[in-house]
């Protein structure tokens, strides 16, 4: 089994006065050739996003985006002519295809926080497509481990569909208990404590630090009693 943490404070950068960005992987201005994505996760952005402000219109093509929304709420307007409010717990899902112009509003009264999760696809040129699925928001999910939002693989379920062998899951771990997520040996995993800290196979993590972890059957994920917070998850399943 391995397990690697990326602190926090050790990710890549980026501040505008209404943008404060975090790079788990080499983004925009941020270079690390350590750090160029985990297989065909090629971006994980941690943004947060000042009221009455946001992403103006740009291009995309083959690229599958996920926008988890963590706090406040996203509005998304394309040339696909596509206008949607995702609002935090859910998720939006771009595929961009052959090519797509969006742009990526905060139109809310108070800053929104948000992951956007970039997969490459297996293929190049399909059409571009969007949508937004309401899931049960966090604390939701019964105590039945993470639940699998969008995905590309098989036998997964109702989810938004991706064009990749991946799986994005999200759920709560109670503060003073565990969880098991099976995984597989030839699959590895990216996760993120988007609040609250993990233990993960005994490895301590902080929130919103990167975990990488590979060679194993089953991720035993354990929020910490001591603080008595609850861990937010947010986690990838992905090819080796």
């Amino acid at each position: 089994m391995s397990v690697e943490v990326r602190s926090f404070d050790s990710l890549g950068a980026f501040q505008l006065d209404w943008l404060n960005a975090k790079h788990h992987f080499s983004f925009g201005h941020y270079h690390d050739p350590e750090r160029m994505g985990v297989g065909p996760l090629r971006v994980w952005n941690d943004d947060a996003i000042q009221p009455r402000t946001g992403f103006d219109p740009h291009p995309h093509r083959d690229m599958e985006i996920i926008t988890y929304v963590r706090e406040g709420a996203i509005t998304h307007k394309d040339s696909l002519g596509n206008t949607g409010r995702t609002e935090a717990g859910d998720i939006q899902v771009m595929s961009a295809g052959s090519g797509i112009v969006h742009a990526e509003y905060n139109l809310e009264d108070d800053p929104t926080r948000l992951f956007q999760i970039w997969i490459m696809p297996r293929g190049k040129g399909g059409a571009p497509r969007w949508e937004t699925r309401h899931f049960p928001k966090a604390g939701d999910n019964g105590g039945g481990g993470l639940k699998p939002l969008a995905s590309g693989r098989k036998g997964v379920g109702d989810v938004a569909p991706i064009d990749q062998d991946a799986t994005l899951f999200a759920g709560m771990v109670p503060a003073g208990t565990a969880i098991d997520h099976p995984l597989g040996r030839d699959r590895q995993a990216y996760l993120v404590a988007a609040r609250g800290r993990l233990i993960v196979d005994g490895v301590p993590a902080d929130t919103r630090d990167g975990i990488l972890v590979r060679d194993t059957e089953t991720i035993r994920l354990e929020a910490p009693s001591e603080g008595g917070e609850d861990a937010e998850v947010i986690l990838v399943d992905l090819p080796l």
